[in-house]
């Protein structure tokens, strides 16, 4: 299938910045649902293709495909939109975590030391009652 360069590079650079592309199975939509300029039909195309080619995995669930991009896509996808090496897809980037600040909300679910142990602060402290079998049943 002829596919213009310009919508072959849009489909190429909105996958490579989400690192994922969900494309609905219907071949004669006129629009891609998240690629308003682009057929639908392109688009299932050229990800099918790059499936082929092993450079996304791909998934099929209740009339949507999904397609998950490869470390073999990535440098693929890098070298045909001339992209510096240090760029990767947002699915590929680590999340930071900051550290809780004092008097937080988590701070305070936590045990002495930092970590979630239980609190000493009564919590099911007393025992349980007698004739109680658990599950909501009584004995």
């Amino acid at each position: 299938m002829l596919i213009p360069k310009t919508t072959r590079k849009l489909v190429y650079t909105k996958l490579f910045d989400e690192g994922v592309m969900v494309c609905e199975k219907a071949p004669f939509a006129d629009k891609h649902m998240e690629l308003a300029d682009v057929p639908n039909l392109h688009v299932m195309k050229l990800l099918q293709s790059l499936e082929s080619k092993a450079f996304v995995k791909g998934q099929f669930n209740w009339n949507h495909h999904y397609y998950f991009l490869t470390d073999e896509g990535i440098e693929y996808l890098r070298g045909y939109l001339n992209m510096p090496s240090n760029l990767v897809p947002k699915t590929h980037m680590r999340k930071v975590r900051a550290a809780p600040a004092p008097g937080d909300a988590r701070e305070k679910k936590m045990g002495p030391g930092g970590d979630y142990r239980p609190r000493d602060d009564g919590y099911r402290s007393e025992p349980r009652r007698e004739g109680y079998g658990g599950f909501g049943r009584r004995e």
